[in-house]
């Protein structure tokens, strides 16, 4: 049984996606939700499914390296098979990502390459795009640049503000992320591609 360890800054959907799928048959199950923002309420969602929660806030760090080796021995005692950020929105080093070479997974709402960073949903509409989506990738020391694991596609219709896209790309998240962490678990890095 892989034990997976969720990071997160926020609300926590993609989290409880993720938390809920890993049940029965499943090859692997959330043993820590670990966010930077102590008010963050993807720790109560996370509470209240049974999982284990800690916060290492970095605003009580004086850098990086500080904020990155409290997080990596809360990360330690949980003894995770692989991580998987989930709305984590803070930059991590190389020498932290090394760390989990292999076994750190993200999710970023685009059809990466296209529209890596921020403000994903309104450049695609800027771009005039007739389709939007979110990849599952490994986690590099480039910026949304690893080896992508899966993509789910959503139209984009006429009259989409950023509000009504995001929450169209949010659904497709809810699913395709918890079936590339089933499959990732298992041992198969095929990329998955839903429609």
């Amino acid at each position: 049984m892989k034990r997976v360890a969720i990071l997160l800054s926020g609300a926590g959907s993609n989290m409880v996606a993720l938390a809920e799928s890993m049940t029965g048959d499943h090859p692997a199950r959330p043993v820590l939700v670990l966010s930077n923002e102590p008010a963050a309420p993807g720790l109560e969602r996370a509470r209240a499914l049974g999982i284990a929660t800690r916060v290492v806030d970095h605003r009580a760090h004086v850098d990086r390296a500080g904020f990155e080796a409290a997080m990596m021995v809360a990360l330690r005692a949980a003894r995770p098979d692989l991580v998987a950020l989930a709305g984590f929105m803070r930059v991590l080093s190389p020498p932290f990502m090394a760390t989990f070479s292999g076994r750190m997974l993200n999710i970023h709402p685009s059809l990466l390459p296209k529209y890596r960073g921020l403000d994903t949903h309104a450049r695609a509409l800027a771009a005039g795009e007739s389709e939007a989506g979110c990849t599952v990738h490994e986690v590099t020391a480039a910026l949304d640049d690893g080896p992508t694991l899966g993509q789910g596609r959503v139209p984009v219709r006429s009259g989409d503000t950023v509000e009504t896209l995001a929450a169209r790309v949010r659904e497709m998240e809810h699913r395709l992320y918890p079936a590339v962490l089933r499959r990732v678990a298992e041992g198969n890095r095929e990329v998955l591609f839903l429609p």
